[in-house]
């Protein structure tokens, strides 16, 4: 069953008998183009009460007499236009603007009526709070969703823990791989065995990374400490606080921090050249509770029951910044969550900080460590790492209220503020300048403003390598990427469609433009939040929401083993609500793997129609290049909703340090490396494998 939103066929007609010429040539070109529609594309959440608004009409042919209204659920007519602009074609299409203020709250559709007519989804206007305060609850239930091992919740999608062996986990150097990412010779264990059990599953698969996982915890913590009434202990249902906690043990199981060892894999997804016939965690499609057991004794499923963890180097080794800047952010982050709550916690996250920064290799070369293999997630920028690294060092050393513990090697806040700002500096002149926007891969959208905000909190101290002007002009230099970007888009993304992590990007996008707006008072940046979150949440070609549960219309069909197996199949419960997935890419993968529930179950590709430019989407369980979610795809949602409905941080920036941040001014020059094209992103799961076995 096809779950994309009804339109209204061509009704040229009804409104002119067809004998004339003008109906003629109208119907001609509809039936020439092979498009249906109109349809019309909404942000499925809803609108933002009282602001510039903005739906999408698609239309089939050229027009230019089309009116709209927006009518409430009562049916009255509270506001109406003739269309707006042309914005570009896509695909068959040509697409308009329909814009719009409404200040009264409720239930709305637009109707348009002209040559062709359409009517969209429902859509609510309300408060901030009344449209997202749902999807940020949703964003909660992924994560409580994607636990891994005993501590798991049982929810409609979970009935039982996986991979209890995890706590007895044999640890192995890192292996090598040829340039098919197939590992060479076997796996050397180094004579030791962890408890590496618990945490979040990376994405459909059941590994486990440190990569994604410090960058989830650096958002989810600084959500949870800006936002206290959105994410925090006053967030009833939506309070992080618990899931955080959760997150952060496993990462200090990982993290040694008396040998001063970091372990930064749980698991395998690729194959063995020599041994082509022993299975990886990307072979099988199965629920994680079969993993302990899968097998019996077959050797060939040895490092499904007994997964390897991989050590980062020996102890007391230098680290990979990228992890080191970020593992650093994450304890530092907690030490300022935990310090009311648990004291001793919080000071073993500080200790741990101040003792992983330390270990940072700041001259690293080759490729950064990240996954095994690197190809997983191809990260190459670590400068943005190190300066949230130092900044939330400055944090939790300038807030400690107590006494701090023995093992930190400094207690001056001033030291990481330099450090910080030593770092910034590096990235702005560095090789990677504005050639990517908060994610994964890029960090220093909320890095430049996190250090803003310590020089402020440190009262403008002389002699930091960066001012805040510099600050807020880089933030500037990558929104200016993305608004160029936006301005060749016809519905106004700051994205490639055609690329992978589409929609974690829109996210970021809009949490950076909010944070511009904050610090320059500027309402079209504020406005571009809205859009960019708007873009996916429905407002786009395809009319889907890229967030499972938000929005009428949105993934059925993910690349995700629980949901794929335990849960519905047509949009109704059990789902996991939450997850973000890739979005739109340059492909759809395809690959079926024994155990997969066929999905759509009639098959077929209803988001066929709406490809276009390049991009294409499909909701399908094989696609994980378009409908895989994983554990820092989600990470910028939660910050998303968290900034609408708040505004601001609950500690805002001192208002002369923003009066301040007006005066910047840049010259922009575009980064020739952006957008950022990602050519290797195989996290998702692996079809090259051997096929798995029954279960």
């Amino acid at each position: 069953m096809e779950r994309v939103e009804s339109d209204r066929h061509s009704r040229a007609t009804a409104i002119c008998p067809a004998t004339t010429v003008m109906c003629i040539l109208i119907l001609f070109a509809a039936s020439a183009s092979g498009a249906e529609g109109p349809f019309v594309r909404v942000n499925q959440l809803g609108y933002e009460v009282g602001t510039e608004s903005r739906a999408y009409l698609m239309a089939p042919i050229p027009e230019s007499s089309s009116v709209f209204h927006v009518v409430s659920s009562k049916g009255v007519q509270v506001f109406s236009n003739v269309m707006g602009a042309k914005l570009g074609t896509w695909g068959r299409f040509t697409v308009y603007a329909l814009d719009f203020k409404i200040r009264d709250t409720g239930t709305f559709t637009i109707d348009v009526d002209g040559p062709f007519s359409a009517t969209s989804p429902s859509f609510r206007v309300g408060t901030a709070r009344e449209i997202y305060s749902r999807a940020l609850r949703n964003a909660l239930s992924f994560y409580e969703n994607e636990r891994d091992g005993e501590h798991f919740i049982r929810t409609p999608l979970r009935t039982a823990a996986g991979h209890l062996l995890d706590k007895q986990a044999t640890v192995y150097d890192s292996p090598d791989f040829d340039s098919n990412d197939l590992i060479l010779g076997d796996l050397k264990p180094t004579g030791d065995v962890i408890d590496a059990s618990g945490g979040w599953w990376d994405a459909g698969d059941y590994l486990k990374f440190v990569e994604t996982h410090s960058y989830t915890l650096a958002l989810m913590l600084i959500g949870i400490r800006d936002f206290p009434n959105q994410m925090g202990a006053s967030a009833g249902a939506a309070n992080f606080t618990n899931e955080a906690k959760f997150g952060l043990d496993w990462l200090q199981k990982m993290w040694d921090d008396e040998s001063q060892t970091l372990h930064y894999q749980v698991g395998i997804g690729t194959d063995f050249k020599g041994d082509p016939n022993v299975l990886s965690d990307h072979d099988l499609w199965r629920l994680p509770q079969v993993d302990d057991t899968l097998g019996g004794a077959d050797p060939t499923l040895r490092f499904v029951r007994h997964r390897p963890v991989f050590v980062a180097g020996r102890a007391g080794s230098k680290i990979s910044p990228n992890l080191a800047g970020r593992l650093a952010a994450d304890f530092a982050e907690c030490s300022q969550v935990f310090r009311e709550s648990r004291a001793d916690f919080a000071n073993e996250c500080l200790a741990a900080a101040e003792h992983i920064f330390a270990l940072a290799d700041r001259s690293p070369r080759g490729a950064l460590l990240t996954t095994a293999p690197f190809d997983f997630y191809g990260e190459t920028e670590w400068r943005d790492d190190l300066e949230l690294g130092a900044t939330e060092l400055y944090f939790a050393l300038a807030t400690a209220d107590g006494p701090l513990p023995s093992a930190v090697p400094h207690t001056d806040p001033e030291f990481y503020l330099r450090a910080a700002a030593h770092w910034a500096r590096a990235y702005i002149t560095g090789p990677n300048d504005a050639g990517d926007t908060l994610n994964l891969y890029d960090v220093s959208g909320l890095a430049h403003f996190e250090l803003f905000r310590a020089i402020s909190a440190a009262g403008h101290p002389q002699g930091l390598e960066v001012s805040q002007t510099d600050l807020v002009g880089d933030l500037r230099k990558q929104l200016e990427n993305a608004i160029k970007q936006a301005n060749s888009d016809p519905f106004g993304f700051g994205f490639p469609w055609d690329t992978y992590d589409t929609t974690t990007h829109g996210a970021g996008l809009s949490v950076m433009a909010r944070e511009y707006s904050l610090l320059t008072k500027s309402s079209s940046f504020e406005e571009l939040s809205r859009r960019w979150a708007g873009n996916i949440l429905g407002a786009n070609a395809w009319g889907s929401s890229f967030i499972v549960g938000d929005g009428a219309v949105f993934p059925n069909c993910m690349q995700h083993q629980v949901a794929n197996i335990t849960g519905s199949l047509d949009g109704k419960p059990p789902i996991l609500s939450g997850a973000v997935v890739e979005g739109p890419n340059s492909f759809a993968a395809t690959g079926f793997l024994d155990g997969m529930q066929k999905c759509p179950p009639g098959g077929g590709n209803p988001f066929k129609r709406f490809n276009g430019n390049g991009a294409v989407y499909k909701d399908d369980q094989q696609s994980f290049s378009t409908v895989e979610p994983a554990i820092d795809l989600s990470a910028s949602s939660f910050l998303m909703f968290a900034w609408r409905i708040a505004g601001a941080p609950a500690k805002l920036v001192p208002s002369d340090d923003i009066s301040t941040a007006l005066d910047v001014r840049i010259v922009y020059t575009p980064n020739p490396h952006w957008p950022p094209r990602r050519t290797h992103a195989q996290r998702h799961t692996s079809q090259n494998g051997p096929a798995s076995l029954q279960h």
